[in-house]
């Protein structure tokens, strides 16, 4: 068994990792990062549809969700979206804005992984893949001031000063995603706040499964939860559920056994449209009318299931369109519930902010321990806010150990 000495170990080579990784060693440090996959950067790879969308150009604490809402200001403060696209485009990686300020690569989210690539090469970062962490030890008394942990990997000895987990959350586990970062907190005695799969689609109860037949069928909406919370976005009908972006980003708002209520025609009034067609149109069947302004598949469906009768505009009775209004305007909508983290985009919860220094990253009680990422009770919108949140927490943590 070989016994190797470095001033940093970093157990995750995912968008954290890396970037914690690359400032870490172009610093000086010598730096180890451990990861249990084939390759680097597997979510960077599936994010964004394969385009990566790796920040937001309004990046500001209101679009991230944890216990402690003020815990993300001083590492997005330090290092910002602007930072990240500098970096960008000095690696020649053309971008564009899709809706929303989301920045995607023109080309593939394989640049990004590149770019991370070769900032650690600048740095001399030693990078191990296939790695088993089983088992992780604090040195209290140790001989010599700068062995802080011992970490056992592959039947290897590991020694460092300084241990950063950035081991992501629970979600995607085909792509190797494990509980590994929280059960290392609780054995270091910190809390988790409980995990549960965000940005993720919902799934039908057994009475919506006749809206299946939609799947691939889409449309802008607002969602309301019943917090109050809303999003104007896309709406994608899927074989299992609902998903799209609005779906994905009320996600982090719904609670189980509540009803969504979705507005599947925000941009003008179910009413005011009929009474115009009553002026002008007034033969027009409703059907017909509908699928003007809504998919025609929806529209055939809802017939099936008599849900409307199709007639001439002129024949609409009050309560017929009332009826209407609250189908269209106020459509309810109870999930089964999610598809989990088979398809979540991320992890909600995580290591208690509590315990952690939000200038640092480094655990309050445990000198030499950091937390960065995902692996924290923080969860931004989806957008490019949980790439921000990596970059700009991998940046602080870097800075303090390199301090």
């Amino acid at each position: 068994m070989q016994k190797i000495e470095y001033d940093v170990v970093i157990i995750g080579a995912g968008a954290a990792g890396l970037f914690c990784a690359a400032r870490l060693g172009q610093a000086g440090q010598s730096v180890l990062v451990l990861d249990n996959g084939k390759k680097i950067g597997r979510k960077i790879l599936m994010a964004g549809g394969g385009f990566c969308n790796f920040t937001n150009l309004d990046v500001t604490p209101q679009y991230y969700l944890s216990q402690n809402p003020h815990f993300v200001k001083s590492a997005l403060a330090r290092y910002t979206q602007w930072d990240f696209i500098s970096l960008v485009s000095e690696h020649g990686i053309a971008y564009h804005e899709k809706e929303l300020g989301q920045l995607f690569c023109d080309h593939s989210s394989q640049q990004i992984v590149d770019l991370l690539l070769k900032e650690c090469q600048k740095g001399q970062v030693e990078i191990q893949l296939r790695q088993q962490v089983d088992a992780v030890e604090r040195l209290e008394n140790a001989d010599d001031s700068k062995v802080r942990f011992r970490l056992q990997s592959n039947g290897n000895d590991l020694l460092c000063h300084h241990l950063v987990i950035a081991t992501g959350g629970l979600s995607m586990p085909a792509l190797g995603a494990t509980a590994f970062g929280y059960k290392l907190a609780e054995q270091f005695g910190l809390k988790v706040v409980a995990p549960r799969a965000s940005l993720v689609p919902f799934t039908w109860r057994e009475q919506d499964k006749v809206y299946a037949q939609l799947a691939g069928v889409s449309l802008a909406v607002n969602v309301a939860a019943q917090s109050g919370k809303q999003f104007h976005n896309q709406m994608l009908f899927t074989h299992r559920g609902l998903s799209g972006p609005a779906m994905l980003q009320i996600s982090n708002y719904w609670q189980p056994n509540q009803t969504l209520t979705i507005d599947l025609l925000p941009e003008q009034q179910i009413g005011d449209y009929l009474q115009q067609l009553r002026q002008t149109s007034p033969k027009m069947q409703l059907k017909t009318a509908l699928g003007r302004i809504l998919p025609k598949r929806l529209v055939e469906l809802w017939l099936e299931l008599k849900l409307f009768d199709d007639q001439a505009i002129a024949q609409l009775s009050k309560l017929r369109l009332q009826q209407l209004e609250q189908l269209i305007h106020r459509w309810q909508f109870d999930p089964n519930g999610t598809e989990g983290y088979r398809t979540a985009e991320v992890t909600m919860g995580g290591v208690d902010t509590a315990a952690i220094s939000s200038k640092t990253m480094q655990a309050h009680d445990i000198p030499g321990l950091y937390f960065i990422g995902e692996v924290l009770d923080v969860t931004g919108w989806l957008g490019g806010y949980n790439f921000q949140w990596a970059w700009s927490s991998a940046y602080v943590c870097a800075e303090a150990i390199a301090a």
